[in-house]
Order: C-alpha cells, then sequence, then structure tokens
C-alpha cells in the first residue's frame, strides 16, 4: 500500500525513476479498487457508477506518470507510453517494457532508485 501512496504523492511528477515494485504495487491496488468499485456500483447503481467514474477520472494522471517514470527507469521516453493504444500489441510491448529490470546507474532521467534505497540501509 505505501508504493501506491508514494505514487500518488507524485501525483503530476513526471519526471525522475520509478522501480518496479512502484509501478506494479500501483497498478495492484488500482485493480483492486477498481474492481470494488465496480462491485459496489452493481448494488448501488447509480451512485456506485458515479463514485468509480469519479475514481477513474482522478487516476488518470498518477497512472500516465507512474507509467512515464517506469519507462524513464528502463531509460526509454516517457512518450512510449503511447505504444498502449495500439490493441493488443501495444499493450504487450508495454507489459514487456514495465517488468524489465532498472536500467543500472544514473542514466538521462535521473539516478537509479533501487540503489538510492540501498545505499540508505
Amino acid at each position: 500500500m505505501n508504493w501506491f501512496l508514494l505514487a500518488l504523492n507524485k501525483y503530476a511528477d513526471f519526471s525522475g525513476r520509478a522501480r518496479r515494485s512502484e509501478y506494479w504495487y500501483f497498478f495492484l491496488f488500482y485493480l483492486l479498487i477498481y474492481v470494488g468499485l465496480i462491485i459496489l456500483s452493481k448494488m448501488l447503481g447509480t451512485v456506485g457508477l458515479i463514485l468509480t467514474l469519479l475514481f477513474l477520472l482522478a487516476m488518470i494522471v498518477p497512472s500516465l506518470a507512474v507509467g512515464v517514470r517506469r519507462l524513464h527507469d528502463t531509460d526509454r521516453s516517457g512518450w512510449w507510453l503511447l505504444i498502449s493504444l495500439v490493441p493488443l500489441i501495444g499493450a504487450i510491448i508495454m507489459i514487456v517494457f514495465a517488468v524489465q529490470d532498472s536500467q543500472p546507474g544514473e542514466n538521462r532521467f535521473g539516478s537509479n532508485p533501487k540503489e538510492a534505497d540501498q545505499a540508505a540501509d
């Protein structure tokens, strides 16, 4: 849950890098909350649907930001996120990019967050 909150704290921060764990935990909690809201919308009807739509609207910017930072961690431009608009193939390519390990050391987008966390320990 901390990774989800960390991504929300960096609401519109498209600079820097995001570790795999930050990206995937954000995606996991996003999905869990979304499924919970879908179930709630089935029980509450219109009110639940409005809550679901508000959640989706509020999460557009944070999800784009964490996706761009994840691409930066693999030394790719955030513009690669647009490939996900290509049906099926784009989603597969984005999954491959998201599961790749961080580029070691510093790259053009900043220092490796994984190495920074290990140095702090």
